[in-house]
């Protein structure tokens, strides 16, 4: 195969793994800034120009693609869906995911457990927001936020009502969640794969602090699922539409509680943890969806 992965650095752990894991299979693959393409649109014949070159000859596409860049990443991995290129991640599941409130609307239809979440577009009922949640220690999020950035952990309930109002006044969109105190600083991370669990680890926030991204100094380490936690972990996924996904979510007294869904989780963490090739998984994936017409033709010629 030919292989596109979409990323803004090529010398990102992830990437360097997701070409190695390519190569190492015997396909050629080349990295993409996706910013750098240029779409063009025309009856019956969309096409992407990179640098000069036309991209018409991928048979897969792998997108990387960073939360600052959603929009644009997203509509460059639509265009090669619109040239028939299969993609590891689907746009529609990649903008879905990329909303907050959106995805913990779908996961809470779906029956899955999640923390207390409340969203309002009025700061001033702050007391009702809390109560909502069970009160204070309560998290607050931005709805924008990446790798534990914009994430707000308020110990009563006055500091908590002026962090709200203080987002408000920035025009900034938050939700408010409960705190799930017996989670002790921890979470899970499930890396999926084609409707399957490949790797899961746990994070732990280090002394002092409550989030447990390893970006803020969190350790990681290889933990062995419980049934409902698997479960959970891949009906989110599904949910949301993302073949490949990082699902996080808390360990509490009432099950497993989703965090969040990520469409373009990190690899190295998860690697480092659990020692499973999971970049080799994701191009397996690609390989098992991925049909060359050129070598159906043949088959059928032989079977003939």
């Amino acid at each position: 195969m030919k292989i596109a992965v979409l990323s803004r650095n090529a010398d990102l752990y992830s990437t360097k793994r997701l070409v190695e894991a390519s190569e190492l299979r015997g396909h050629e693959v080349e990295v993409i800034d996706h910013l750098k393409c240029t779409i063009v649109m025309e009856k019956n014949r969309p096409s992407i120009i990179y640098k000069g070159r036309t991209l018409d000859y991928f048979d897969a596409v792998i997108p990387r693609i960073g939360a600052s860049v959603t929009f644009y990443g997203s509509a460059v991995v639509r265009q090669f869906e619109m040239m028939k290129v299969f993609t590891a991640v689907e746009s529609q599941a990649l903008i879905r995911s990329r909303d907050k409130l959106r995805s913990l609307q779908i996961l809470s239809r779906a029956g899955l457990g999640l923390p207390k979440t409340v969203f309002t577009n009025y700061s001033r009922d702050t007391d009702d927001i809390l109560n909502a949640v069970g009160g204070a220690p309560v998290i607050i999020k931005l709805l924008e936020g990446t790798q534990g950035l914009g994430v707000v952990l308020a110990e009563n309930q006055k500091a908590a009502a002026s962090v709200i109002e203080a987002f408000h006044g920035l025009k900034a969109r938050v939700i408010v969640q409960e705190f799930v105190k017996e989670a002790g600083g921890a979470d899970i991370r499930a890396f999926v794969v084609n409707g399957k669990v490949v790797g899961a680890m746990k994070r732990q926030a280090k002394e002092g602090e409550f989030r447990s991204n390893l970006h803020r100094g969190g350790t990681s380490s290889i933990i062995k699922l419980k049934r409902s936690e698997n479960a959970a972990a891949i009906l989110a996924a599904k949910k949301l539409g993302l073949s490949v996904a990082g699902v996080d979510m808390l360990q509490s007294k009432r099950g497993p509680l989703i965090l969040e869904v990520n469409s373009s989780p990190g690899l190295e963490g998860i690697e480092n943890a659990t020692g499973i090739d999971i970049a080799g998984k994701i191009i397996e994936f690609l390989e098992a969806n991925t049909k060359k017409p050129t070598k159906r033709i043949q088959k059928d010629k032989i079977n003939a």
